[in-house]
């Protein structure tokens, strides 16, 4: 990768948000690109951003543009609360909206955990997502007779956090309404994945975003 035509988090775009708030977009990639990836962190927001900082430049050395938005700005958040992920997940959710309302024709969404939860509900609201990855992600209500586009799904088998159950919901989901899925559970593997596991899950990602974006 020529670090010379990549931004790593500099310079973050400010866009209008819900109820007068501002989210900053952290922005990965090529001056020129063969698309764009909306990459979401998860409930750890970017208390863990080393990890979603490596999937961006991972997913950018491919040759996408990757958006890394800080869509806890929008409620005031540093990370996610577990009693409070349903009242605010409409709120996070239209802030990202909003900054997809800027984009190209066809995009794809990465998501982790709660950001593949946001991921797959954005996918079944606009038509523009070419693609959608949900690394262990919950399956969100309202999506039973959801059209989703082809959806990539990496998850453990011992996720004590968000079950392997909602990896097969989502499966069952996607085959249901007549989409493509692929998935690919890690044995052994609880929730985020291991270190050893992230490569493998990371040339998924890649591989399966060539074929579809």
């Amino acid at each position: 990768m020529d670090r010379r035509h990549f931004v790593a988090g500099a310079g973050a775009t400010i866009v209008a948000g819900p109820a007068q708030a501002s989210v900053a977009v952290d922005r990965f990639g090529p001056s020129v690109s063969g698309g764009s990836v909306i990459l979401l962190y998860g409930s750890d927001g970017l208390t863990n951003s080393g990890r979603y900082q490596f999937a961006a430049n991972m997913i950018a050395g491919a040759g996408y543009n990757v958006l890394h938005p800080r869509y806890f700005e929008a409620t005031g958040d540093q990370r996610a609360r577990y009693g409070e992920i349903k009242s605010k997940f409409p709120v996070w959710l239209e802030a990202i909206e909003t900054i997809t309302g800027d984009q190209q024709a066809r995009f794809a969404v990465v998501g982790f955990s709660l950001g593949g939860a946001l991921a797959l509900a954005l996918a079944a609201r606009d038509r523009r997502i070419k693609a959608v990855v949900d690394f262990f992600g919950f399956l969100p209500p309202g999506l039973e007779r959801a059209s989703l586009p082809p959806t990539l799904i990496l998850h453990g088998d011992a996720d004590r956090v968000v079950p392997v159950s909602n990896a097969e919901a989502i499966e069952r989901l996607v085959k249901s309404n007549g989409g493509s899925v692929q998935s690919h559970i890690y044995p052994g593997e609880g929730h985020g994945l291991s270190l050893a596991s992230w490569p493998d899950a990371i040339a998924r990602t890649q591989a399966f975003l060539r074929e579809h974006l």
